[in-house]
């Protein structure tokens, strides 16, 4: 069980991680149409079309691996306070009644409306069109990712309610934790209290 979580784990990284280029890929398509248009003076009107396609891409297909990663925004004043098994507890309910129910809906409401677009072969309302129903299918694939994901988490909290402790998450970038920078760098909180007390002399000089 706990293999097949990290497995899963990874897959949701790999698709972040993939679709995350494509901030490049937006960031070199911006610069090439400011310079088209102030220096060459030829603007593209399918430019604008295709940067907000990619932002949303690189949006929707960021929730799965966000979701892995546990970088959610989540209101944890108290939270945080609470034992594992409440935590899971709580996580487990609010998977169920809210996060299943929104996933799948956006899932299945997804294929359909891309299908209908297809349908049509729809396109952006502009001077240059662009094909818009490629676009309209990373909905129900953000929703999938997001519903496999939204399952692993299920399955977490399970195991979390079973042993009472948070089962392992796949390790990724995080936030600079500084015990383990500390540890790193082989730095002793003797250490720092000798340079804050060497500092305060100094600006004791002054």
């Amino acid at each position: 069980m706990k293999k097949l979580m990290l497995l899963i784990d990874k897959v949701s990284t790999f698709a972040g991680h993939f679709f995350g280029w494509s901030i490049v890929v937006l960031t070199l398509l911006i610069s090439w149409e400011v310079f088209s248009r102030y220096v060459l003076n030829t603007p593209h009107a399918w430019v604008q079309d295709g940067q907000i396609m990619l932002y949303g891409i690189l949006f929707m297909m960021a929730g799965a691996y966000t979701l892995a990663s546990g970088g959610h925004v989540r209101g944890d004043v108290l939270y945080g306070f609470f034992q594992p098994r409440t935590q899971a507890t709580i996580d487990l309910a609010l998977y169920v009644i809210f996060f299943l129910p929104g996933i799948f809906a956006l899932t299945y409401a997804g294929w359909t409306y891309a299908g209908d677009s297809f349908a049509i072969r729809e396109q952006t309302f502009s001077p240059e069109p662009m094909p818009l129903w490629p676009f309209k299918y990373f909905i129900p694939l953000a929703g999938f990712f997001l519903l496999l994901q939204g399952l692993v988490e299920i399955a977490r909290c399970l195991v979390c309610l079973r042993d009472g402790k948070w089962p392992a998450r796949l390790g990724d970038v995080e936030e600079v934790d500084v015990d383990k920078l500390k540890h790193m760098v082989d730095v002793k909180d003797e250490d720092i209290a000798q340079l804050d007390e060497y500092v305060l002399k100094q600006e004791t000089k002054r």
